[in-house]
């Protein structure tokens, strides 16, 4: 099959692309990025994936559109992107935040949801007193500093840096973050914050797999045990060598993944 890709804006506002020939895919980003983060990974899928790439509401070329911008609504506005480009049963992979929204997409729409990757994510990510404190502190920070001044504090580093990033790889990063307005961005961390699916994942019905960094710091092993716990029959697995960045550290191991 020949490869296409398309960009388009669904009738909510959302700004989604749609890339590659095959089996349907939905991917998911994590927060104060866009859908552009995929795309070292696209480049490995698309002979084998129809992917569906979505900008979530208040990210990227969907930072416009007014709140909320809480995980609910953010699984929601998908119901809409998914019915007018086709992809109403499909896998998801959700990477990071996009993790929590996918694990709402797979208990709202269980029969829409064939296979279920959960990258680098967590079922509350505010789940001890020091991540709740990480997030009031990155909220606030949101109102002192744009997007794009705090991706400058978090990348400063020219050299390949703790996160393994490459100075290209932290530029293209740091751009994705900057791109995001403050506002929006106060409101996904507070989603961030508030989301909790620990009580409710063992309705989620769908083949899951839950994949992790070995060195992931920002996303610790207590968040992948917790969704191996809580998903009826998840499997999980450890990139090695590999931290919150694996996507684009560690970006062929994740395709085999998928495509296996």
């Amino acid at each position: 099959m020949q490869a296409t890709a398309n960009d388009g804006r669904a009738s909510n506002g959302i700004f989604y692309r749609v890339v590659g020939a095959g089996e349907p895919l939905l991917l998911l980003h994590g927060i104060m990025v866009s859908g552009d983060m995929f795309d070292p990974l696209v480049a490995l899928l698309s002979d084998r994936f129809r992917m569906l790439i979505p900008d979530l509401r208040g990210h990227g070329r969907s930072g416009a559109l007014p709140g909320p911008y809480d995980v609910a609504a953010l699984a929601a506005d998908l119901d809409t992107v998914r019915r007018e480009t086709g992809f109403e049963r499909c896998t998801v992979m959700g990477y990071s935040h996009g993790g929590a929204v996918a694990q709402q997409v797979a208990r709202n729409r269980p029969d829409g949801v064939t296979k279920l990757y959960l990258c680098c994510t967590y079922a509350c990510n505010a789940s001890t007193l020091r991540e709740r404190i990480e997030g009031e502190v990155a909220g606030a920070l949101l109102r002192l500093l744009s997007p794009g001044a705090l991706a400058k504090i978090v990348f400063r580093t020219s050299k390949r840096g703790r996160m393994g990033l490459a100075p290209q790889q932290r530029d293209q990063l740091r751009a994705l973050m900057a791109a995001n307005r403050a506002r929006p961005m106060r409101g996904a961390v507070r989603g961030l914050v508030d989301f909790d699916s620990r009580p409710w994942l063992f309705e989620i019905a769908a083949p899951t797999l839950v994949i992790g960094g070995a060195e992931d710091h920002a996303v610790p092993r207590h968040h992948f045990d917790a969704l191996l716990e809580g998903i009826p029959n998840a499997e999980g697995t450890f990139i090695d060598g590999a931290d919150h960045t694996l996507i684009w550290t560690h970006t062929r191991q994740l395709a085999e993944l998928i495509r296996a």
